[in-house]
């Protein structure tokens, strides 16, 4: 068992460049046909300062960083034992190509199901671009089997 000491531990922070090439590839990877997400142009016309990041990119580059395998390491999961379970974003302004995205995140809460067979890890991050602006609040849910 996870020890529950670790509720409101600081995972740290995880400063992510927001680069063009870098979103068009997500957009692509992800299905996305809307220009608005690969068209410098059709941003711009859309209100968008440059490309915006889809909607599900801060928790990929958030993931790049490793600041969860980090702290998976340091709770003593295995990763083979991990699955991801739940991700929910809310988005307070736009992250856009050129910006610069600081993730701050910290273990919300800690418990078990099935008798301990299935733990949980909840995770709360806010993100703010270069400015110090709140871009976005992200919540993930990791499940541990045993």
């Amino acid at each position: 068992m996870i020890d529950r000491k670790w509720i409101g531990h600081e995972v740290g922070a995880s400063v992510l460049p927001i680069e063009r090439g870098r979103l068009k590839f997500f957009a692509r990877a992800i299905g996305e046909t809307d220009p608005v997400y690969t068209d410098v142009s059709a941003a711009r016309e859309a209100g968008y300062a440059d490309l915006p990041a889809p909607p599900t990119f801060l928790f990929a580059a958030e993931l790049d960083s490793g600041a969860l395998f980090a702290l998976l390491d340091r709770l003593g999961v295995p990763l083979g034992k991990v699955l991801h379970g739940e991700q929910r974003f809310e988005y307070l302004a736009p992250v856009v190509a050129g910006d610069t995205v600081t993730v701050s995140s910290r273990v919300a809460d800690l418990y078990d199901k099935k008798n301990g067979a299935l733990e949980f890890i909840e995770i709360e991050s806010q993100a703010v671009n270069q400015h110090g602006t709140p871009v976005a609040r992200l919540r993930s849910v990791t499940v541990v089997r045993h």
